[in-house]
């Protein structure tokens, strides 16, 4: 469906924030993440989706009453860490693909109208240098400038410091400074 104006913009930011999830498209995964396919362990994550779907809903609860020995605490504790944990999560992330391709900065030539948005980078662990990502998709850091906070990048680089990953990809400035959009 589509519509023009005030309508057009309100359809387009429901369907890029959760209306897509509705839809019979299928993304296809040989395509775009070939190397998460190849990746033992993270195929096995996959199929325990279903498990750690029950065990999210679950544990806060059973926490809870196992530490007070109350049915009200174990009740908080499912609405609180449970639903209003999941609700938050969900909607922090498709905001990423409603509001970081609607509005926002471009700082670097990529194939879309991806955008940054600096005041949800907190509460994104730094995915709404969204632009950012779409110019270097293959980056591990998208707050690309000293001052982007990037959680995420932090947890990377303190793992990496640790030993526990290697290999951790981020453009060069050279890389950077070829896709700039020299007014911003």
């Amino acid at each position: 469906m589509q519509a023009a104006g005030l309508k057009g913009v309100l359809l387009g930011l429901w369907h890029a924030h959760s209306g897509w999830l509705f839809g019979d498209e299928m993304t296809n995964e040989q395509e775009y993440v070939p190397d998460l396919l190849a990746d033992k362990a993270i195929v096995r994550i996959g199929g325990m989706f279903p498990w750690l779907t029950v065990a999210s809903f679950t544990l806060p609860p059973i926490i809870a009453f196992a530490v007070t020995q109350s049915i009200v605490a174990a009740l908080t504790g499912f609405l609180w860490g449970s639903l209003v944990r999941i609700f938050l999560l969900h909607h922090i992330t498709w905001s990423i693909n409603s509001i970081c391709h609607f509005y926002g900065k471009e700082a670097y030539v990529a194939r879309d109208e991806s955008k940054n948005v600096w005041p949800m980078a907190v509460l994104s662990f730094g995915e709404s240098w969204h632009n950012n990502h779409h110019a270097f998709p293959w980056s591990a850091r998208l707050g690309l400038r000293a001052w982007q906070i990037d959680p995420g990048w932090y947890v990377i680089r303190t793992l990496q410091a640790i030993g526990l990953i290697g290999s951790v990809k981020v453009p060069t400035k050279k890389q950077m400074a070829a896709k700039r959009i020299s007014s911003r």
